[in-house]
């Protein structure tokens, strides 16, 4: 599980290990990942390791292979985001959204898949909404979204036949610490989300969606009625949706599309 001090990746964490499974959970913060672990001690394994670096998910691997002889599944949850129009955003904040969100992912499930093969097990990526409609002010989350999307479309194919289920899940607008984490166009931390947190969907429920997803071995779960009318819209008619998400986004606090649209 990668991802797992925050948001939707600390919520899976809780929930495999509230129905009795045994959890490595792959973090950069260690102070989270400890604390994590004084949940259930016999179950979460604590593994501090950036998904950027290839060596390190081998290692992790490794690790819940050393730890528990076998691994059933994979989630690959890590992920960043960013808020800054195209014209603006330095390439660094671009290149640092697709290495966590897409290459961070391919490491992550490249290095289980030996193992998860071996137990006809599960591969999740935790996607999103932009992967299956690009976002304004969001290129490079979008694009490493849809990016991720094709990967595990790609892989599920391979593995056509051998028993191992991918699941491609895209959770709606989450409560979680995103936003706030999101970079700016220069690399800075946003510092405070746009969005009212508290009614956004929860991390937990958004976990016990993927968890039951992922047992019912299921493709696809796109998540929020939101969500659905957004995927649904963007086949049927994508010229009305450019204007629907523009003045939705157009109207966040502090939104760069303001200074476009003169708001």
């Amino acid at each position: 599980m990668t991802g797992a001090s925050s948001g939707i990746g600390e919520a899976l964490v809780k929930r495999f290990a509230a129905a009795g499974w045994q959890v490595l959970a792959q973090a950069r913060r260690q102070d989270r990942l400890e604390a994590l672990r004084t949940l259930a001690p016999d179950k979460i394994i604590p593994f501090v390791g950036d998904v950027r670096d290839y060596a390190t998910c081998e290692a992790a691997v490794q690790s819940a292979l050393e730890h528990f002889g076998h691994l059933d599944a994979v989630i690959a949850n890590a992920g960043i985001s960013h808020r800054a129009l195209v014209e603006e955003v330095s390439l660094h904040v671009l290149r640092e959204v697709m290495e966590t969100n897409f290459w961070g992912a391919v490491h992550t499930i490249k290095a289980a898949l030996p193992a998860i093969k071996a137990r006809q097990g599960y591969i999740v990526g935790v996607s999103s909404i932009a992967g299956f409609r690009g976002l304004p002010a969001r290129s490079g989350y979008s694009a490493s979204k849809f990016a991720l999307n094709g990967f595990l479309e790609a892989l599920r194919t391979e593995l056509y036949g051998t028993g191992i289920s991918v699941l491609i899940a895209a959770p709606g607008f989450t409560r979680s610490e995103i936003r706030e984490k999101a970079l700016t166009a220069t690399g800075t931390s946003q510092g405070e989300s746009p969005l009212p947190e508290a009614q956004l969907m929860s991390a937990e429920a958004v976990a016990e969606a993927i968890y039951t997803a992922m047992l019912r071995r299921k493709k696809y779960l796109i998540l929020t009625t939101q969500g659905r009318l957004t995927v649904w819209l963007n086949r049927l008619m994508p010229g009305l949706l450019d204007r629907l998400v523009y003045r939705h986004f157009a109207r966040e606090a502090g939104s760069p599309l303001r200074q476009i649209s003169g708001g």
